[in-house]
């Protein structure tokens, strides 16, 4: 156990020490805690699932004919609505289902778990191909959505984290970033090298997990319904909506952590490798508090980096990363209480 200030540290849990304990507010204790909200928003994200299934309830076939070398002119009888890229992916062979990060379909990328809806082409995309970029800008929101998922259970229940907008950046950029808000007692405290090594840890433990990032297109009442316990998600959701093209907003489940994305992501967490929290950088006040910057490296399983050029990366990805600002939807306003789960 770390002593920092008033906090106690042991792996990437912060909690008062007993002389602070007594100071807990009261919101804090009657707030959904951070495994019901989970609970919450998975369960919401299951009912739709279901019912977005229940589309298809008869099987109808489609044809799916797949480019790439050695599979030109092979077709695949796929069922419409219920088999996936991941599906294709298993009647090839166990080389297409371990490096298969991203999907083309008809040219557009598709995650490999989202079901298809028509006869279309398909391409199957890795680390190692000729044009990587697609698949490495999915690679990097998934990294971030990862941050993400570990800053959320990584505090001790009084501590309220709320996930903000996560940045689109290139990988060129040097490292992923998540922004968070934490609960504002924590306005002091600084993490130290065994916080950032501790919150690491925690995307290994996902890692070795190899969970599915399954994707899920909602309309925004129900991405406000999932939400309805976080007012920072809920105008991301506004924001995604006003963007979107069919003003629907894409969801992403890893586990039972639910979170909204701009893009694709990868098919699974047991793609990444090497993976570390770099830095935790202050931002300054914003609407919700005081904003910080999570920001870490990582690699996939199929690209490997010697020690002292990983050493160089890290350096780099210490450095915050500058994002132009995200216009807000709306003006915050005093939260209202939220109902119980």
């Amino acid at each position: 156990m770390i002593f920092y200030g008033n906090f106690l540290i042991s792996r990437s849990i912060n909690t008062w020490t007993q002389s602070r304990a007594g100071l807990a507010s009261n919101a804090a204790v009657s707030r959904p805690s951070v495994a019901e909200l989970l609970g919450w928003r998975s369960q919401i994200f299951s009912r739709e699932q279901a019912k977005q299934r229940a589309l298809y309830p008869r099987t109808e076939k489609i044809e799916v004919t797949l480019e790439g070398p050695g599979l030109q002119g092979t077709v695949l009888i796929m069922n419409r609505g219920v088999s996936t890229p991941y599906s294709c992916a298993r009647h090839l062979t166990e080389w297409h289902v371990s490096t298969a990060a991203l999907a083309l379909v008809d040219g557009q990328p598709w995650p490999l778990h989202r079901p298809l809806t028509q006869s279309c082409t398909l391409s199957l995309l890795s680390f190692k191909d000729q044009d990587p970029q697609e698949v490495n800008q999915a690679y990097w929101r998934s990294c971030a959505m990862m941050l993400g998922q570990v800053l959320q259970a990584a505090f001790k229940e009084e501590f309220l984290v709320e996930l903000l907008r996560s940045p689109e950046l290139p990988v060129i950029s040097g490292a992923f970033c998540c922004d968070v808000v934490l609960d504002s007692r924590l306005d002091s405290w600084t993490p130290s090298e065994e916080d950032l090594r501790s919150f690491g840890c925690d995307a290994q433990r996902l890692i070795q997990q190899d969970l599915p990032w399954e994707p899920l297109e909602v309309q925004p009442a129900v991405a406000m319904e999932i939400f309805t316990h976080s007012r920072t998600k809920r105008e991301e959701v506004e924001q995604r909506t006003a963007e979107s093209p069919t003003g629907t907003v894409t969801l992403y489940r890893c586990g039972d952590h639910v979170d909204v994305s701009g893009g694709p992501l990868v098919a699974r967490t047991g793609l990444c490798s090497q993976y570390e929290v770099t830095a935790l950088h202050n931002l300054g006040p914003g609407p919700w508090g005081l904003h910080r910057r999570a920001q870490g490296l990582s690699l996939p399983l199929q690209l490997q980096a010697h020690h002292t050029i990983w050493r160089r990366l890290k350096k780099r990805a210490e450095q915050l990363v500058e994002v132009p600002p995200v216009p807000s939807a709306t003006h915050p306003q005093a939260p209202t209480p939220a109902p119980e789960v």
